[in-house]
């Protein structure tokens, strides 16, 4: 059963307050690490704007203080997930008591925003990219008028005249041996090397790649885990508690049967963390 759920039940009244208490605390302390900071970052067109960002580092160890402080809690540790510009860190627990199962899941979800690093080498690597992609379109227009001169020429020589392209492309295609003395012919036309022009504008997107940051947009907002599901900024903290039968969760359960001992159990739980996360 989520806890903050609506009931009349006195018990998991108390519970409700409990989480919603710890809710309050979680934020006030997310509110805190993700306050957006300013940098400088560069646009595509190398304009340098201001850019505001936070440090999900920093949210990490504030759920790795969490898991040092609550040693009876069982977790798989602190996971990061990332769906193209969507990212997530979130942490789940889990605490016995007695047959019952208290669940506990934190998150933040956020979204990295790619720049560039205010550097003049950007400008730099941008210019000679695009002499580098101009130059070689120019030339591949070139060479392929260089090339269907040639093979016409070729064609008439051997008493082809005036082909339709389709009745061409046949010809060009059954034979190997033409199709690769046009092409070491062709090659001798042109001094521009396509093959170190391609590996030199590999080289400079990588240097681009290299000269990239992330800067990181969300809210202290407190969601559920369907806002979380369809994408939303925010964060999440919530418990649910279930009852174990023959090792099986049950959601629903009587919280009548729940006793004395293992309720009181429960709240000291819930307290243990809220004294935790107003140190």
């Amino acid at each position: 059963m989520r806890l903050g759920s609506k009931t009349n039940d006195e018990f998991f009244v108390v519970l409700a307050q409990k989480s919603e208490q710890i809710s309050k605390l979680y934020q006030k302390s997310m509110d805190g690490l993700v306050k957006p900071t300013p940098i400088k970052v560069m646009l595509g067109d190398t304009t340098v704007t201001d850019q505001n960002t936070f440090d999900p580092e920093a949210v990490s160890k504030f759920y790795n203080k969490i898991l040092n402080q609550s040693p009876k809690w069982k977790t798989q540790g602190i996971t990061t997930t990332s769906d193209e510009d969507l990212r997530r860190v979130f942490v789940k627990l889990e605490c016995q008591i007695k047959n019952y199962t208290m669940l506990w899941h934190m998150a933040l979800q956020y979204h990295a925003l790619l720049y560039y690093k205010p550097d003049n080498k950007v400008q730099t690597i941008q210019k000679e990219l695009a002499e580098i992609m101009d130059n070689t379109i120019n030339k591949e227009k070139e060479l392929a008028e260089i090339t269907d001169s040639m093979i016409h020429e070729r064609l008439e020589k051997m008493g082809y005249k005036d082909l339709d392209e389709q009745k061409l492309f046949e010809i060009l295609f059954d034979n190997d041996k033409l199709r690769d003395e046009i092409s070491t012919e062709t090659s001798k036309k042109t001094d521009y090397d396509f093959k170190a022009k391609d590996q030199r504008k590999k080289e400079l997107f990588k240097e681009l790649d290299n000269l990239l940051i992330e800067a990181y947009t969300t809210t202290s907002v407190l969601i559920d885990e369907n806002r979380l599901v369809t994408g939303e900024e925010g964060c999440v903290c919530t418990f649910d508690l279930d009852f174990v039968k023959n090792k099986k969760k049950e959601s629903i359960f009587d919280p009548k049967r729940i006793t004395e001992e293992t309720k009181q159990e429960i709240i000291n739980t819930l307290d243990e963390i809220i004294n935790s996360l107003t140190k």
